[in-house]
């Protein structure tokens, strides 16, 4: 069966091969040339994948690209992966480790920040590189990716840390490991009986949801419970083949699928699109987690939305959607003071025996106390 794409330059694979993970990898698209065959670039795309091309790598699968509108250079998808001349305006407060990672990280690959929870880095490899990501200084080089010792390093600290009840799969993309070496981790992780419970963090689901099957599902609900916590960031992404393969995470892996999103500018920064989209995760079985203020990783200050931008937005969706779909917005602080909740002020006044509220609508509320 050969796969019918909309759009023109996409090439003709079989189904077997396009539903390959191991195909998608392989055939990423890098450079310009193959670029092209898929859409048309602007002039400033062209420029910028060369001047930004020593800054931070360029990669994406077919899949993900097949998503991209061929000929809108804002369609939320290009701004996601296709580089920006706007990413070499460093500002002051822009940093490489902006969550201080690094000096955090007892053994090499581990970043124990917080008292009972630790992030173990376990690939520099991702399907596709997010323009706004965190680890850009290190994912896409192999020199940071911990070997089988520093593996051992990592799983006797956990052995001898019984404060950490939490470990964190991270990268890169820790779903880019075979099969049998998360069977492994993940039985090692599973044998310590301090740690209360294993979260992955992949966005495969979006980029390379083809790498979700049932060899994957099997070894997962080996190790249940596992937590899996995914990275949609915008409606597009959620794809047939995103709600199969979901669906399939739940059925066969007995997996708990969760989502955090960041909130970027020009790609999500709207009630309507973050509404459509958090109704549409919970539609398919994931359940919004967080919606994030974007990092201040060197080179993406162009995606960040003012917080007061980011509060407003918030204050509109809650009550005009269910509660199960809305995450919480927090901001990572820069410099390693972890995760900050930014709620919304409903409180407009207190007076000598009651509290005056201000709903989603705008009306006026008051209730004593």
């Amino acid at each position: 069966m050969e796969l019918v794409s909309s759009n023109p330059k996409q090439k003709s694979v079989s189904e077997s091969q396009w539903l390959d993970w191991k195909w998608q990898i392989q055939n990423r698209i890098k450079e310009e040339a193959e670029l092209e065959e898929y859409i048309h670039l602007s002039s400033e795309e062209r420029e910028a994948l060369h001047s930004c091309a020593e800054v931070f790598s360029f990669s994406t699968t077919p899949y993900y690209l097949g998503l991209a509108d061929p000929k809108d250079p804002n369609c939320p998808i290009r701004l996601q992966v296709i580089p920006r001349k706007e990413e070499l305006h460093v500002r002051p407060w822009d940093r490489r480790d902006p969550l201080a990672e690094e000096s955090h990280m007892p053994v090499k690959g581990v970043t124990h920040r917080y008292p009972d929870r630790a992030l173990w880095y376990l690939s520099h490899v991702c399907a596709v590189y997010c323009r706004f990501c965190t680890r850009k200084r290190k994912v896409s080089q192999s020199f940071g990716t911990p070997g089988l010792e520093d593996w051992n390093d990592a799983l006797e600290y956990f052995r001898n840390h019984s404060e950490i009840k939490e470990v964190i799969l991270s990268g890169g993309d820790p779903l880019n490991l075979s099969d049998s070496k998360l069977d492994y981790l993940l039985g090692e992780l599973k044998a310590i009986p301090h740690i209360n419970q294993v979260r992955i963090h992949s966005r495969y689901p979006v980029t390379l949801p083809m790498r979700i099957n049932s060899e994957l599902c099997t070894v997962l609900r080996k190790h249940y419970p596992v937590y899996l916590i995914t990275h949609f960031n915008h409606p597009k992404e959620l794809t047939p083949l995103v709600k199969e393969r979901i669906e399939m995470l739940a059925k066969e892996g007995a997996v708990t699928v969760l989502n955090q999103a960041v909130l970027l500018k020009g790609i999500n920064n709207s009630v309507e699109t973050l509404t459509e989209l958090f109704y549409g995760l919970t539609k398919i079985g994931i359940k919004p987690h967080y919606l994030h203020q974007c990092d201040e990783v060197f080179g993406s200050s162009h995606f960040r939305v003012p917080i007061e931008e980011g509060v407003e937005i918030m204050k509109q969706i809650r009550g005009r959607i269910s509660g199960l779909s809305v995450p919480l917005y927090v901001v990572d602080l820069t410099g390693g003071g972890g995760k900050v909740p930014l709620p919304a002020n409903y409180l407009e006044e207190t007076k000598s025996s009651s509290y005056v509220f201000r709903n989603y609508k705008g009306d006026l509320y008051e209730i004593g106390f």
